[in-house]
């Protein structure tokens, strides 16, 4: 949910149907070698021709970012995340590239990255070193409008527990520099060594979340508020909760899915917090390995149920998930949308699965990169077409 007039000035909330947006990050590759190229202000340049303020610098120059606006309705999301897939790929074109929607880089030498010149990376430098060298990775974050902050750290706390089911059903980076890691998302691993990532803590309050956040300032492990990479977090510059916890996801549909279902995951939460219901107090450790879990087997295995500490086919734990949604999805006009798309997910794999798939077909890296170029920019998207 980009910061542009639009976005930050009071909009209505509704809390049956809140605004949601997406930030999307992508690679920049070399079209002839399909290694990650460290291009990104070249192609930012000319993409900013047509999106403006939507496009930015991300941490390095092989990474772009690209935002949409807020949209009430799932129709309009996927028709500004379409345009926007468009315009970066076109840009990318013009300087001779193309761009990928992939959590890690398939090729390329990528360790330690290239930074991009900004003083606020020389002071993350500075603070974090070599927890730098594997930040060329790309995620999707799903933005849903919750002004109030008190509540926003609440709901926090109910989406926790399903955290796990939003990995595993975005998983899109098992390939890192041209090895397969055996994970489905090897971008979750490489996030969770930073000091502040992962599963926020329970917080009783918003008292208690600013009374962490100024502990953790003080001990060095914020450079500043944006440098709180928790995976649900209210946002610092926008009247929103923001979701941080999936892969960038391979193609537009699935990432209208990600936006919706985050969204009925806020709407539930919301009407508990109401009634008072603080949220389920989970074991951090339950946690802990059920995102490990996820990040490993994706939807292909089995997942962590973090309340029960249960090992469950991961198919069934994404079913749970629309089951919890389901009345807020009614709400919402997603529903028959999400239980679609849910299926061809569960039928046709995650983006890491297919990522395999395309390497299985020939065993070559480089099939992997031109799977992901065409699933950028296919505007059809027959894999989640209606």
């Amino acid at each position: 949910m980009t910061a542009t007039a639009d976005s930050v000035r009071p909009m209505p909330f509704d809390a049956l149907c809140p605004l949601v947006g997406v930030e999307e990050e992508y690679l920049v590759v070399d079209p002839l070698t399909r290694a990650v190229a460290p291009r990104a202000a070249e192609v930012l340049e000319r993409a900013a021709c047509e999106l403006g303020g939507q496009v930015s610098s991300e941490i390095t120059r092989f990474q772009v970012e690209a935002k949409t606006t807020p949209c009430a309705r799932a129709c309009e999301l996927e028709g500004k995340i379409r345009r926007m897939r468009a315009a970066m790929a076109a840009a990318a074109r013009g300087e001779g590239l193309a761009v990928v929607a992939s959590g890690t880089p398939v090729l390329g030498e990528v360790v330690p990255p290239p930074i991009t010149d900004d003083p606020r990376y020389e002071v993350g430098i500075a603070t974090y070193r070599a927890l730098h060298d594997e930040q060329a990775i790309c995620a999707g974050h799903v933005h849903v409008h919750l002004p109030d902050r008190e509540r926003a750290v609440l709901v926090g706390n109910h989406l926790r527990p399903w955290l796990p089911v939003l990995l595993a059903m975005t998983a899109n980076s098992p390939l890192w520099a041209g090895r397969d890691t055996g994970y489905a998302s090897w971008r979750t691993l490489s996030w969770g060594k930073w000091p502040v990532a992962g599963p926020p803590p329970y917080f009783a309050s918003l008292a208690e979340f600013e009374e962490v956040i100024a502990a953790l300032t003080e001990s060095g492990a914020l450079v500043d508020p944006g440098t709180i990479f928790w995976d649900v977090r209210p946002s610092a510059r926008l009247p929103t909760l923001e979701v941080r916890v999936a892969d960038v996801p391979a193609t537009a549909g699935e990432s209208v899915l990600l936006a919706a279902v985050v969204r009925g995951l806020v709407v539930t939460s919301l009407e508990r917090v109401e009634r008072g219901d603080l949220g389920p107090r989970l074991s951090a450790e339950r946690l802990r390995v059920a995102y490990w879990r996820a990040a490993r087997d994706g939807l292909e295995g089995h997942g962590v149920d973090p309340v029960t500490g249960r090992l469950r086919p991961a198919g069934e734990l994404l079913a749970a998930l629309l089951r919890h949604i389901r009345p807020a999805l009614e709400e919402t006009g997603d529903l028959d949308m999400v239980g679609r798309r849910m299926e061809w997910l569960r039928a046709a794999g995650t983006g890491a699965a297919r990522q395999r798939a395309a390497l299985d077909r020939r065993g070559r890296p480089v099939d992997v990169v031109d799977h992901l170029v065409e699933r950028m920019v296919d505007q059809d998207d027959p894999e989640v077409r209606d």
